[in-house]
């Protein structure tokens, strides 16, 4: 009876289109090493343009590493890829974004391209044979980079700069993952799947963002090696429904000691990084955010303890929550742009700034449901992206609703350089949310939103090559809830 579990909740899987075909992966595979060649040829030119000796160009080298959903093998049929750009000692995050830049927007199967440099991990963001890509940069101190590199070897991981070493971080936390847990793929695809279900998806919201769901279910198959995928689902939501928070969850590693950092045990839900034994998972938790994932854990328990029960349905587990049922009032977070391709900049922007809005309103007004879920009016013709956050009862007549927008713009206006949009914050009741936002959390296709940072009264500068000064090489430019209390808290 449990194989048969476990057949279904694979089955139910394929019919959401969580899994990509055999084709699509070969035309990833292929994708990848596209980008590949491009980075080898970049790091061939910026060799030359320095310039190295001929025996050093030829033998230079730059390769990609991926890491999230890719990395991980649980990316759908329309999952991005986050790939990261490991390039030799020579090559600099200046030649990063100018030159390679360059390169990758002369591209024909190349489109949407931005830089975002003002941020803790400069990145380019851009779109590849149809593909959303996320390509940060990382500096080895050395020559060659190994098309396979293994990035868990400390030679490659010498004197590396802040910036680099959060942006290898990923990478680090990936491979460490799967070298713990090499058969996580088919628990993490359906974990991620219930979390984006029932809204406890996204780390810019105060949720689970994708590292936290793999170390916590790396660290669940590691305490159940061998049982099936239905009893590590039912294991995973009764292991964290009671888990005594603030306690660190840390997976199993024979080459670390564990030790205890004081400041990270002060955040709600700490998560060790698996490479390291002082390092946690960024977070953005709050009290209200905590409060839901622990509900949304001790739900999951009840419904999966007894997975023999005759009328058991994966489908009761994995419904959409619901929002409309659940409040009587919310949030409007109403965002538009003049102009569509500024709407993502001014989306990733407020949203990078969310958990100020979501201090602020347990502030005044109690916990609060951050429903990650971006949906669209088709009656507005503006672009426009528009939020619904839940809210307690019982306090919402008593929200100063210019009161916390007030503080929120100061907020917001502060570092942003490009074009502000416009933001209208409101409290409308549930039968005013339409209906295209009161089901599937999932219904609405969700964008990366991403955001530049770039002064747009200054005049693009050309760079020319050092040795070769009249060759450019580019510009710069709950606790009220009775059926499901928190445990242990």
């Amino acid at each position: 009876m449990k194989e048969e579990r476990s057949l279904s909740l694979l089955q139910l899987m394929v019919n959401e289109g969580l899994v990509p075909s055999p084709e699509e992966e070969e035309n990833r595979k292929t994708f990848i090493e596209k980008l590949k060649q491009i980075v080898v040829a970049w790091v061939k030119r910026v060799a030359w343009q320095r310039p190295l000796p001929k025996q050093d160009i030829a033998v230079s080298s730059a390769t990609l590493l991926t890491y999230g959903s890719y990395g991980l093998g649980v990316h759908g049929s329309e999952s991005d890829i986050d790939a990261l750009c490991v390039g030799p000692y020579f090559a600099t995050m200046d030649d990063f974004f100018i030159v390679l830049y360059n390169m990758l927007k002369s591209r024909p199967e190349v489109s949407e391209i931005y830089c975002v440099k003002d941020v803790k991990v400069p990145l380019m963001r851009f779109v590849f044979d149809g593909i959303l890509i996320d390509l940060p940069f990382v500096q080895l101190k050395v020559l060659v980079v190994p098309e396979n590199l293994d990035i868990l070897n400390p030679v490659f991981l010498r004197d590396i700069d802040e910036t680099g070493w959060k942006s290898l971080s990923r990478v680090l936390a990936n491979t460490q993952i799967c070298r713990l847990v090499p058969d996580l793929k088919s628990m993490l695809r359906c974990v991620k799947f219930w979390a984006k279900r029932r809204g406890v998806y996204g780390n810019l919201n105060g949720f689970l963002g994708g590292i936290h769901l793999a170390i916590l279910a790396a660290f669940v198959c590691q305490c159940d090696p061998f049982v099936g995928l239905s009893a590590l689902i039912s294991h995973f939501f009764k292991k964290f429904a009671f888990w005594p928070w603030p306690r660190p969850v840390e997976l199993q590693d024979e080459t670390l000691h564990p030790t205890l950092n004081p400041t990270e045990t002060r955040l709600y839900m700490p998560i060790r990084l698996p490479f390291s034994s002082y390092e946690y998972c960024h977070s953005n938790i709050t009290k209200s955010t905590f409060y839901k994932i622990r509900t949304e854990f001790l739900r999951g328990h009840n419904l999966t303890k007894d997975l023999l029960k005759f009328d058991f349905d994966w489908h009761n587990v994995l419904e959409p929550f619901p929002y409309t049922k659940k409040y009587a009032w919310f949030l409007k977070i109403f965002l538009s742009a003049s102009k569509q391709d500024e709407l993502g900049d001014w989306v990733g922007w407020i949203k990078s700034r969310f958990c100020c809005l979501l201090f602020k309103l347990e502030e005044v007004q109690g916990l609060c449901d951050p429903n990650p879920t971006e949906y669209i009016d088709v009656n507005i013709a503006d672009p426009h992206v528009i939020f619904y956050w839940g809210l307690q009862a019982g306090k919402t007549n008593a929200i100063d609703i210019k009161s916390v927008k007030d503080v929120f713009w100061r907020n917001i206006s502060t570092g942003y350089q490009g074009p502000f949009g416009k933001i209208e914050l409101s409290i409308v009741k549930a039968s005013q949310v339409p209906k295209s936002a009161q089901f599937d959390t999932l219904s609405q296709k969700r964008k990366k939103a991403c955001w530049k940072m770039m002064d747009y009264h200054q005049r693009r500068i050309p760079i020319y090559l050092q040795h070769v000064p009249q060759y450019i090489v580019g510009y710069v430019s709950t606790n009220g809830d009775p059926e499901y209390p928190s445990a242990g808290v």
